[in-house]
């Protein structure tokens, strides 16, 4: 049984990370802005005012904790890259710091030609923004987050919707895992297990993966 703290945990993703890691034994506090807002979240949840952005925050639900998931939202550039370089800059030196496993986009993802999703002429503007954000926050990681151990976590690039667990899925590194009809398909709820299996099974450590059926 692991100790995790969810950033976000009343978002899409933040609160099936949640349901999941507490499904399976885990103790979960879950750190939001407005934790009044969060009466779906199971009743074993600590529920906590938190944000991944600030250093006091970070800090004070550090100690005994074994994970800390980012499952922040928002269409913000900066607010992707504020809290990697805040969870790293506070964890950093820190005894027994937290493994830190963030939950980015799938546009970060490679296509076929080698470029990004979200490079592509036909990526939605007004996603952009965000997109980029999350990119940098990646960059971030691979290149400046010596002293702490984390793992960036994409979605498929497209077909990523709420639906059923199935508790099935498949991993992969920088491009976008497909079936044989080339498709790239995962429900929220299947990222949710395959990132509370990370958590009990770490594989993907100081890396990216992504994962779909």
């Amino acid at each position: 049984m692991s100790n995790v703290v969810v950033f976000g945990a009343g978002g899409t993703a933040g609160s099936r990370i949640t349901a999941e890691a507490v499904g399976r034994g885990h103790r979960v506090t879950a750190a939001v802005r407005r934790p009044e807002a969060t009466s779906y979240l199971p009743p074993a949840v600590t529920v906590v005012t938190g944000d991944a952005t600030s250093e006091r925050s970070v800090r004070e639900l550090a100690p005994d904790t074994d994970v800390m998931v980012v499952a922040i939202g928002g269409g913000e550039h900066d607010l992707w890259v504020d809290a990697a370089q805040n969870l790293v800059g506070a964890l950093r030196g820190m005894p027994a710091a937290p493994r830190i496993i963030h939950v980015g986009g799938g546009s970060t993802l490679l296509t076929p030609k080698g470029t990004r999703y979200l490079d592509e002429p036909d990526f939605p503007e007004e996603y952009r923004d965000a997109a980029r954000g999350q990119a940098d926050a990646l960059d971030f990681y691979r290149s400046s987050a010596d002293g702490v151990t984390w793992t960036y976590v994409s979605p498929p690039p497209l077909e990523f919707h709420p639906g059923e667990r199935t508790g099935h899925y498949r991993t992969g590194g920088d491009q976008p895992v497909t079936d044989h009809e080339g498709r790239s398909v995962l429900s929220y709820e299947d990222l949710a297990v395959a990132i509370v299996d990370e958590i009990e099974q770490p594989r993907h450590e100081n890396a990216r993966f992504t994962a779909a059926y």
